[in-house]
Parts: structure tokens; C-alpha cells; sequence
């Protein structure tokens, strides 16, 4: 999720999941330069008004402090993204200055803020299973990772974590649980222990994805299903996260957890797909923006809850934006859960009550 993530591609391991947060900053739009207004044709029904759900709205450790001024009414919490563990998983970086300028931003408007870590490897331009296995497997570099950890929240006063560490298979599962419950054990009182989780669609999906549900939902404070990503620039045209696919990973999420540590993960982002291949993401407004500038029409796909449309040239473009943010929005007052969490401030439209 940091800068050096432009390249991030994903090969799915699991039919219909794919790790998250790819290609970040690639933004064809952003060469575009149109600033007209797309074409738009709204759905016949639209969400219920503002839930008051506390929403999770995530940077990276480089982007504009103002993205969280901008949202700060609308917005919970911050998470900035991000520090990862070695390869040999026995140490890991600390967030750098620009984490801290925007901690200390999240801080002055009055929002919490956790940093991430991950197992992202620049060498591969990929979460790297091996180092998350390297770590994991061994409870010396459990120890020494979650102390450099709780060694920079109290340090810098970081109000907690959220643990990123992506890719995971069966194997992991018993040293995931061994690391939050370190890390929760190991941070000053009242600092929070996140998880990001990949969307499942049923339980045994989610064990192969190396996750102990009922485990981890007594240890960690909240839980993040990124249910973002079933279509990506390496995958065929589709929804970043279709409606249903997000229902039935929270369905089977809060059958094995409590559902009010639960926050639903929503893309504020899309993607490009022209019809010779080297698909990108794009932002919401970049999205617009190329449809815009080719005079095509965007329609509003009611059952996916996004954005679509198909350029002149064959380019076919999905988007989740404010509006498929307000459906998501129902979806997680239905479900009773904590809140919701935006990847990312920078890509999305503003965060809006």
C-alpha cells in the first residue's frame, strides 16, 4: 500500500479471492487532465442516509495529510500504511516521518490512528508468503518483531496496529493467532490490535486462508474483511466487490466472530481493462474522468453496486465509489457490525457523512 506498491499484481490462489490493495498508484486517469463531469445514470433505488457506522479511511505513509483533514467529520479512524517484516521475518521497519506527519494530522482533528505492517516484499512486488511463514513458525521472531512493534507505538504514540500480513496459508494459521495474541499482550493498555482478513466465501475458504476465525475474534479489537479485489488488473473485467460476494464473506465472517468487531472493507477505487491488455487501477474521479473525456455513458450496476462502463476503443471500466460506498453502508447497519473501512483516502471520493 506504500508508494513502492505501483506494481503490486496478484495471482489469485482461491477461485474468487485475490490478495489486496493492487497496483495503488497506477492511475491512468491522472494523465488524462479532464476535468469534465461523466455522463452518469443512477440507479431506481439508492442506500439508506448516513448510518453513523464509524468508517477506517486508509493512506499510505506518503500521501497528502490534508486526504484526512478533508474527511475528518465523516471518518473514526485512520490507518497508515505502512511497515513490513524482512524476508527472514526476524525484524521489521518502524513507521518513517511521513506516518508520523500523518498521525500527528489524524491527532489534531481528533481521529485515532494505527499503523500497518505487512509481509509486502519489494523484491517480488508481492505479499510473500514465505517471510509471513519465516516469522510465524517461530515464536524467537514473534517475540522480537512485536516488540520492535510495541517499542514504536509507545514510542511514537501510535494508538495501535493493524496487522496486514497477506497471502497466508493453512500452515500460518496456528502462528498468526500466536503473533496477535503477542502483539495485543505486548502494547501499552488501551492500544488496539487490527486484522485485515481476505474475503472468504465460506468457512473452509477462510481456513485455507490460514485464518482461526473463532481464535482470532477473542484476541484482536477489530477485524477488517477486505472485500475488495474479486477483479483486479490480472483478472477478467468485473466488480471490484460485487454486492453478494461482499454479503456472503460477511455472512460467513460474522457467523464465527463477534459482530461487532467486524468492520467491512470497501474499495474507493476501480479498474481499467483495455482490450489489448495492461489494465490499471484508476481512482473514482480518474474513472469519470476517462469517460468523460471519450463521451461514453457510466451506468450504475444495481445488483454488483458499482460503476461501469465500456470506452470506444473496447476499454471496459468498474468503479466503486460514493455512492457504492452508501450501499455498503446498509449492508454493515443490517449486519450489525462495528463499522466500515475505505482503501484509500487518496483514490477514493471524499469521505462524506
Amino acid at each position: 500500500m506504500r508508494n513502492h506498491r505501483t506494481a503490486h499484481r496478484i495471482t489469485p490462489r482461491i477461485s474468487g479471492l485475490t490478495a489486496h490493495r493492487t497496483a495503488r498508484r497506477t492511475l491512468a486517469a491522472s494523465a488524462v487532465g479532464v476535468l469534465a463531469t461523466a455522463v452518469l445514470t443512477l440507479p431506481t433505488g439508492t442506500a439508506s442516509a448516513f448510518t453513523g457506522l464509524p468508517v477506517v479511511g486508509y493512506q499510505e505513509e506518503g500521501d497528502a495529510t490534508s486526504l484526512i483533514d478533508a474527511g475528518a467529520g465523516a471518518l473514526g479512524s485512520v490507518g497508515v500504511d505502512g511497515v513490513n517484516i524482512t524476508s527472514d521475518g526476524t525484524s521489521v521497519s518502524v513507521p518513517d516521518d511521513g506516518a508520523l506527519n500523518q498521525l500527528a494530522t489524524a491527532h489534531a482533528d481528533g481521529l485515532p490512528a494505527e499503523f500497518l505492517v505487512g509481509n509486502f516484499s519489494q523484491a517480488i512486488g508481492d505479499f510473500d508468503e514465505s517471510a509471513a511463514y519465516n516469522l510465524l513458525s517461530s515464536q524467537d521472531n514473534i517475540n522480537s518483531v512485536v516488540a520492535s512493534l510495541s517499542d514504536a507505538v509507545a514510542s511514537q504514540g501510535w494508538d495501535g496496529v493493524t496487522v496486514d500480513i497477506e497471502s497466508l496459508r493453512s500452515r500460518d494459521t496456528d502462528g498468526l493467532t500466536a503473533f496477535v495474541t503477542a502483539l495485543k499482550q505486548a502494547l501499552p493498555s488501551g492500544k488496539t490490535v487490527s486484522l485485515d482478513l481476505m474475503n472468504g466465501q465460506s468457512a473452509a475458504e477462510y481456513s485455507d486462508l490460514g485464518y482461526d476465525l473463532p481464535a482470532l475474534g477473542q484476541v484482536v479489537d477489530h477485524l477488517v474483511l477486505m472485500a475488495y479485489d474479486q477483479h483486479t488488473q490480472d483478472s477478467d473485467p468485473g466488480p471490484v466487490g460485487a454486492l453478494s460476494w461482499q454479503q456472503q464473506g460477511l455472512d460467513v465472517l460474522v457467523s464465527e466472530v463477534p459482530a461487532g468487531k467486524v468492520d467491512l472493507g470497501v474499495a474507493g477505487y476501480g479498474y481499467s481493462w483495455p482490450p489489448g491488455g495492461g489494465a490499471t487501477q484508476v481512482s473514482d474521479q480518474g474513472a469519470r474522468d476517462l469517460v468523460a473525456a471519450d463521451g461514453a455513458t457510466a451506468q450504475f450496476d444495481d445488483a454488483s453496486g458499482e460503476w461501469t462502463a465500456t470506452l470506444s476503443d473496447g476499454t471496459v471500466l468498474w468503479w466503486s465509489d460514493a455512492q457504492s460506498l452508501a450501499l455498503r453502508r446498509t449492508m454493515a447497519a443490517n449486519a450489525g457490525i462495528h463499522g466500515l473501512a475505505v482503501w484509500d483516502l487518496a483514490l477514493s471520493d471524499p469521505i462524506q457523512q
